[in-house]
């Protein structure tokens, strides 16, 4: 079982996306259309947890060679930030220099998504990919080429 997923070719379809492309999207435009502001959805407050697809195809190969019980695994990098944090996060690799609105009539979705990853890290396996950094490549990779 998967943590949050992000990567490249990710869809941004503000209408059927997920948290990351959205915001990465969003801040993007903002940028360059030079908004004084952005809206990000709910308050802020839930808790995630986010896995560079990269990471989880190194932690599927890692599993396919070498685990054979039938229980589930989960497979993330076991810590968490909130919406907000992964807002400025966003919006500081986007370089951004508008505010950030969030709109609490807007679903905040659920509380917390956070992966127990005791069992994966015992068996020998840990992410490779921080945060930012995937972030970072992302950004880079998908949102600038395209402009």
């Amino acid at each position: 079982m998967p943590a949050n997923l992000y990567g490249p070719n990710d869809h941004d379809d503000l209408k059927n996306t997920y948290v990351v492309p959205a915001l990465m999207r969003k801040f993007h435009e903002g940028k360059k259309e030079k908004r004084s502001s952005v809206e990000v959805w709910g308050s802020g407050n839930p808790l995630r947890e986010f896995l560079h697809v990269d990471d989880l195809a190194d932690a599927c190969l890692f599993l396919m060679n070498g685990y054979s019980d039938l229980q589930f695994v989960n497979i993330g990098t076991g810590k968490e930030l909130s919406v907000k944090e992964l807002s400025f996060l966003i919006k500081r690799i986007v370089g951004y220099e508008g505010e950030i609105v969030f709109d609490p009539t807007k679903p905040d979705g659920t509380e917390r998504k956070l992966m127990d990853v005791t069992k994966l890290t015992r068996l020998g396996w840990t992410y490779k990919i921080e945060l930012e950094e995937g972030l970072r490549m992302v950004f880079e990779n998908e949102f600038l080429k395209k402009t």
